[in-house]
């Protein structure tokens, strides 16, 4: 009698998964390393595993109805004649003209004066559009010095000074030729259709000390009026904070690897920085540690959803968080009704992540004229003011929950994590229990 192994499910490896084995294959035929925007995908610890405790017996609830919840932030107190004051603190982050299309960088503009907040420029300089459709302007002043003038720096309402981002620290910007158009190529000082690299680092400074002088320039080129942010990517956010704060940030923003970015290698995507959620306490930290919290403030971006994650970031001693990747689906960018569009790219929707080709079917991410139309700047600005709207409000649903008359007012306290690593890096308790992993060496 002949005995034979039942048959087995075939079982293919965790570390060789079907993308690696993809991505091995796609290497071996180009030679060339993968280019894409957005933010990592890779499964991090986030705000998902934190949950806020409400009140009951020991704590005491607010009305919804009939108790008032404040939202607003001033920002840049600590030095600017001029601070910005917000009616909510969820700001758009700098997402530039040339990524993005006109229409794009427009609707957020409305979106974000419809919702008495922030919109930012990007690299690649201040559109007209956006000027006019932006109540509050922060102009980003990057390494690539492209579109900078002094003319639209005393424009802006605010000076966001950029180290870096959380998709790339330590790496410079990506625009690829396709997307150089005439205007961009216009306003970047750039040859149109010919791709565009951007430094990593500031040509004329290297360190906290050239930091300082040069942000005493931009206050002098904008006579003390407008704050100044410095923004870092979540490499290092202790020693960056204090660094900036040293410097003479009146707002540090620390931007984790969840964040997004037009363009650059998948590899520094996925595998450099930290997650946004290990980002928070370190920063808060270094204001504790030099007296600054709350003279000083904090932006944290990266990874942004919802209002749970704008009450759980102001719990940890965030003054404000900044959105951009959900800004662009709040516009319509990976929206199923361009499905058929996005099959065409062997892509779909919710997974399109190719920006620097500039063929995005939603117009948001383009320079082509037949997508751009796609967008309507109206329409899109509705959408993301109510998407704001809907952020608030369950942020302030929580907060009234916990008991607190402010969404400044939730703290580490009202906190716990589902896993260890939450824990730990958020440094509130594991769920269930007491214990703070790391605390006092345990």
């Amino acid at each position: 009698m002949t005995y034979r192994n039942p048959p087995t499910t075939p079982r293919k490896s965790a570390t060789f998964d079907d993308y690696t084995l993809s991505e091995i294959r796609r290497a071996a035929a180009t030679g060339i390393y993968d280019i894409r925007g957005a933010g990592a995908k890779r499964k991090l610890p986030h705000f998902d595993d934190l949950l806020f405790l409400g009140a009951s017996i020991s704590r005491y609830p607010l009305e919804g109805y009939r108790e008032r919840c404040d939202t607003s932030v001033v920002l840049g107190s600590r030095h600017a004649r001029k601070p910005i004051e917000l009616k909510i603190p969820i700001t758009i982050a700098g997402m530039s003209f040339g990524s993005l299309s006109g229409p794009a960088k427009e609707a957020l503009g409305r979106g974000a004066t419809l919702s008495g907040t922030s919109t930012t420029t990007g690299d690649g300089g201040m559109t007209e559009e956006e000027r006019g459709h932006s109540k509050t302007l922060v102009y980003q002043y990057l390494p690539s010095r492209y579109g900078m003038n002094p003319r639209d720096l005393r424009r802006a309402d605010a000076i966001e000074v950029v180290v870096g981002q959380g998709a790339k620290p330590g790496g410079g910007g990506m625009l690829l030729g396709q997307k150089i158009s005439d205007r961009v190529a216009e306003m970047r000082t750039l040859p149109k259709g010919i791709d565009q690299r951007s430094a990593s680092r500031h040509p004329d400074w290297t360190g906290p000390d050239d930091l300082e002088i040069k942000i005493l320039e931009l206050r002098e080129i904008t006579d003390w009026e407008k704050p100044i942010y410095v923004k870092v990517g979540g490499a290092r956010p202790y020693y960056d904070t204090a660094l900036a704060v040293k410097a003479g940030a009146d707002v540090v923003v620390v931007d984790g690897m969840q964040g997004g970015t037009a363009a650059t290698q998948e590899v520094f995507i996925e595998n450099v920085g930290q997650p946004t959620l290990a980002c928070i306490r370190p920063a808060v930290q270094a204001l504790q540690d030099l007296g600054m919290h709350r003279k000083v403030q904090l932006i944290v971006s990266g990874g942004i959803r919802n209002g749970a994650d704008v009450a759980k970031a102001l719990a940890l001693g965030v003054d404000a968080v900044s959105i951009g990747t959900a800004a662009l689906v709040a516009l319509g960018d990976n929206d199923p009704r361009w499905e058929a569009d996005y099959n065409a790219l062997g892509t779909t929707a919710g997974a399109y992540d190719d920006w620097h080709e500039g063929r995005d079917p939603a117009g948001i991410t383009t320079q082509d004229p037949e997508l751009m139309k796609r967008v309507d700047p109206i329409a899109a600005g509705r959408r993301l003011a109510n998407y704001l709207k809907v952020m608030t409000l369950e942020a302030q649903t929580i907060a009234r929950a916990c008991g607190k008359n402010s969404l400044h007012n939730l703290e580490p306290e009202d906190l716990v994590a589902l896993s260890i690593e939450a824990a730990a890096m958020a440094g509130v308790p594991l769920a269930g229990t007491s214990w703070i992993p790391g605390k006092n060496g345990f």
